[in-house]
């Protein structure tokens, strides 16, 4: 049996975290990067170390940025051939701070930079099975809205599956068409990795459980609903809720901890493993994740999830 090829389509970027919470991006700071970034960067990067097929598509400048971010993802055997070199443009970049209650505060320069300048027309599906993977953060953007929309016909016309965090983030998603936008290509989504927020943002007046229903009843047919290191919860329509304890580690940037537990999740399935398996290891992926700074830093493969669930057994 051929396993999905599992793509990604978005932004690509380099991200600058701050070492000093509480700076709020206005005060002066200490800083590392630039670390390989991006929600679809992150995640199919996940994927491919935990042994799937990946392809991405994407836009980087010609700079040493964009170099890094492709060599990060070469390294792990992740097709980049979709990832377009822009010569006229800079890489996008994203800076990001954080609070004592683990609060997070970003900039992001992306307008106008290769992160935004993806061709829809240059997008071209590898062969054979699909699952495609997005983040709702790309979708504030309208060039990369277009190219998201447009790959998501063609891949479900090819006989693919769609896979969506909503990952809202509110300094991506002013633009008013975004939730209109999202929750149409939500609708056409077999896996969907919401979290409390996002369920908020998606159904502000409906209790958590109303809000999964509805989902449910949209056609979405798994939902794992991350919690951090509580773990996950996973619905979906014909079984009752899985619930999968998480892991209790010292948490050092938890910018990134969700696209890993996308990719480990989505990586397991297109392989065969059964749904408490994959979010067994997509909890124990996003816990590694947020013990290392930097959005792409904490990923890891199989072999490594499981010497931490050996030593760090789920309890929370």
């Amino acid at each position: 049996m051929t396993h999905p090829t599992i793509i990604a389509v978005g932004e690509l970027l380099v991200e600058f975290v701050s070492h000093n919470k509480g700076c709020d991006l206005k005060q002066l700071s200490e800083y590392s990067g630039p670390y390989p970034s991006g929600a679809p960067a992150i995640c199919i990067d996940q994927a491919a170390r935990m042994g799937s097929k990946t392809h991405i598509f994407g836009s980087v400048g010609t700079d040493n940025f964009g170099v890094s971010l492709i060599d990060r993802l070469q390294s792990n055997s992740v097709d980049t051939s979709g990832i377009e070199q822009i010569a006229s443009k800079s890489t996008g970049v994203a800076f990001v701070s954080y609070f004592e209650n683990g609060n997070r505060t970003f900039i992001f320069h992306l307008n106008n930079t290769a992160a935004d300048a993806l061709d829809r027309r240059t997008i071209t599906l590898p062969p054979g099975p699909l699952v495609m993977h997005f983040s709702g953060s790309s979708l504030g953007n309208p060039h990369l809205r277009a190219a998201i929309e447009q790959t998501a016909t063609s891949v479900i016309q090819q006989g693919g599956q769609i896979s969506c965090d909503p990952n809202v983030r509110p300094e991506l998603m002013s633009d008013g068409n975004v939730k209109s936008v999202l929750t149409d290509l939500i609708s056409k989504s077999s896996f969907l990795f919401p979290s409390s927020s996002d369920l908020e943002f998606l159904y502000p007046d409906s209790s958590e459980e109303h809000a999964v229903v509805q989902l449910l009843d949209l056609g979405v047919e798994t939902i794992a609903l991350t919690r951090g290191e509580q773990g996950s919860i996973i619905y979906t329509k014909d079984a009752d809720p899985l619930i999968l304890s998480g892991h209790k580690v010292e948490e050092l940037d938890p910018t990134g901890a969700g696209d890993c537990f996308c990719g480990t999740f989505l990586a397991m399935m297109a392989q065969g493993n059964t749904i408490e398996s994959s979010g067994t290891y997509a909890n124990a992926a996003g816990a590694i994740a947020v013990t290392r700074r930097g959005p792409m830093e904490g990923n890891s493969d199989r072999s490594s999830i499981e010497a931490f669930m050996n030593t760090n057994p789920a309890s929370v």
